[in-house]
């Protein structure tokens, strides 16, 4: 692009300035405090300087040598990950043993959160908040527990204030809806569609007028045949394994990628299937050719619903997807490290965290009972020799090589990185944590400086089964906490685009799918990911106007190479009798227990809070 959005790689929404000739990464180092996080553009998410030391002992083998550091400090429990599990952990432990209690949360990365980053932009005058990672609570009544219920109500959560603050009507009333985008690449057109009759709603109140699923599929550029065969799949429910028994329905579809079932079973043409392809790109991070029919099936895909296992469906998919901050989940995090950290920003309600000012250099303050250090990538823990001894502790800090002792540790990292840190774990409970390899995406967040263009092609939301970027959607219409929502279309608002780097079609399994597309995400500048932004865009949008250079305002792209936790997959999971990997992987080890989404396989803000409740518990056994 020839206009400045190129220049806002890293340091664009801060005051800081390049001086004495250091690096971006350089400066962030060397004065941490006096950068804001959320407020940083450009690469985001697992951003330089978060992943190289990890890399070093993951990739490398690399070991630190800590028999010559002295050990500087002295905790009762160290927490490894200031993601969403870390901080709840040091929550349920301080809860457990009183506010003295002295605890020491270490992230690598600048800012805490793990995946609930928080993304913030300044259009003109207009504050803009948005999610880089963890999205909303998902299907609150049917899926937590009473210990995430309790939590959450102990930070002044009230679920029910989000059925006011999500305007569910505000993009209907104004004509919008959602559409499918078809690329010239596999289509052989671009063409914006309004409407997608794959969309289940998501609490969204539709258009009354809008169309039905024939006049949206006629305007697929798709052939005759294959528009039919789309209509029949989505009106006409039929039971594809008539002649089977539920059991036999059952069992079959545990052996057969969802795109095999499309294909073999349903009876679509390619054309067709290739309309499908994205399916469950947005909601699995997988593509319909590593997925199962019946993981498809549980997660509401279309074509099964003639088979008779409607039951077999996920509890809560239909509850109202509302549950949701301006800026995701990251406003848990915020409230967990408010109480954690009482000073470090003012209220005490779930409004007022919205646009709380957090004071970043007080997240780690000399004599502080809880403390949260950033910039701090962990790289040796152990059981002391005999029981009853400190954990020790070993991690990096600008370089530096440091040593801790706690009396507990939570390791709320990535479980893929802990046989690295922790070598003392037994041979299968390595191999166990080793199985969990994480979906690696990618969260784009670009401010508009208004969105005429949507309105004139009267869609809010995307669906592009083929293109760089899956989904690409205006943002959730919350207004909460002093936070208001753009409402006309002249005002600056942000959109969110979602990239899963896939390899689909080609033999591959998931896991091999899972690395390509990390290694790649790592590969790819800024710049690249700039590209293919105002390329989709100006291809989709173009006909209502839009035009990038001019309408676009700032880009944050965050990375995320170790993306979603890994879900068990019946097409490549070996059979094995016994605990399920994950199980065997969280295993206590003496004084040491493991938390994070990880450890339960399921990627929700509400999984990585049992997590950590489940490894507290354990310490008290040690």
């Amino acid at each position: 692009m020839t206009s400045d959005i190129t220049r806002r790689d890293f340091l664009n929404g801060t005051a800081l300035m390049i001086a004495g000739g250091l690096t971006p990464l350089a400066q962030l180092q060397a004065a941490p405090r006096r950068t804001y996080p959320p407020a940083l553009t450009g690469l985001r998410g697992s951003h330089v300087g978060s992943f190289e030391v990890a890399h070093q002992i993951g990739r490398e083998g690399k070991v630190f040598d800590l028999s010559g550091v002295a050990v500087a400090e002295q905790y009762d429990l160290v927490v490894v990950g200031g993601g969403i599990s870390g901080l709840a952990a040091a929550w349920f432990y301080r809860e457990a043993h009183g506010p003295k209690a002295r605890i020491l949360i270490l992230d690598n990365h600048d800012d805490f959160g793990g995946h609930a980053k928080r993304n913030e932009f300044t259009v003109g005058r207009r504050l803009l908040l948005g999610y880089g990672g963890t999205q909303s609570l998902q299907s609150p009544q049917a899926l937590f527990s009473p210990t995430v219920h309790r939590l959450l109500q102990a930070l002044g959560v009230d679920l029910r204030r989000f059925e006011k603050a999500f305007d569910s009507a505000l993009y209907g009333s104004l004509g919008l809806t959602e559409g499918v985008f078809f690329d010239r690449e596999t289509f052989g057109v671009d063409r914006l569609v309004a409407g997608n009759p794959l969309s289940t709603g998501l609490g969204w109140e539709h258009d009354p007028k809008s169309r039905t699923t024939e006049a949206i599929v006629g305007d697929f550029p798709l052939s005759a045949s294959a528009r039919q065969e789309l209509i029949v799949l989505l009106q006409q429910p039929r039971d594809y394994l008539a002649g089977q028994s539920r059991a036999q329905k059952l069992a079959y579809l545990q052996t057969v990628s969802y795109r095999t079932y499309l294909r073999h079973d349903v009876g679509l043409s390619e054309e067709a299937t290739r309309f499908m392809d994205g399916q469950t790109k947005s909601f699995q991070a997988m593509g319909t050719d590593i997925t199962p029919a019946l993981d498809a099936l549980i997660s509401w895909s279309p074509g099964f619903s003639g088979l008779g296992l409607d039951d077999q469906r996920e509890a809560g998919l239909d509850e109202p997807y509302i549950y949701h901050f301006p800026d995701g989940n990251a406003s848990i995090a915020r409230l967990l490290v408010r109480q954690l950290i009482p000073g470090v920003a003012p209220g005490h309600s779930m409004e007022d965290v919205v646009l709380a000012q957090f004071d970043y250099a007080r997240l780690d303050v000399a004599g502080a009972a809880t403390r949260l250090r950033l910039h701090s990538t962990v790289v040796h823990v152990a059981n002391a020799p005999t029981p009853g001894g400190p954990v020790d502790i070993g991690y990096v800090q600008g370089g530096v090589v440091h040593r801790i002792e706690a009396q507990h540790c939570v390791l709320a990292c990535y479980n893929m990185v802990i046989p690295h840190l922790m070598p003392e774990l037994p041979a299968p409970q390595q191999h166990a944590l080793s199985q969990g390899v994480k979906m690696p995406l990618v969260y784009v967040n670009v401010a508009l400086r208004n969105w005429h263009s949507f309105v004139k092609l009267g869609v809010h939301g995307i669906y592009c089964p083929a293109a760089f970027f899956a989904e690409v959607e205006l943002d959730f219409p919350v207004t909460l906490g002093g936070y208001r929502h753009p409402r006309h279309p002249d005002e600056p608002i942000l959109l969110h685009l979602a990239h899963i780097p896939l390899t689909p079609n080609q033999g591959l399994s998931n896991v091999e799918q899972f690395r390509l597309g990390r290694q790649r995400l790592l590969e790819t500048p800024f710049a690249e990911y700039e590209r293919q932004i105002v390329d989709q865009l100006d291809r989709m949008l173009g006909p209502g106007g839009f035009v990038a250079v001019r309408d676009i305002a700032a880009i944050t792209v965050n990375r995320w190479p170790h993306g979603y936790s890994y879900a068990a997959n019946s097409l490549f999971d070996a059979k094995v009798e016994g605990p399920p990997p994950y199980e065997i992987g969280r295993q206590r080890c003496g004084r040491v227990t493991i938390a994070n989404s990880d450890a339960g396989w399921g990627a929700y803000t509400h999984e990585a809070i049992d997590q950590a409740w489940r490894a507290v518990q354990e310490l008290a056994q040690s």
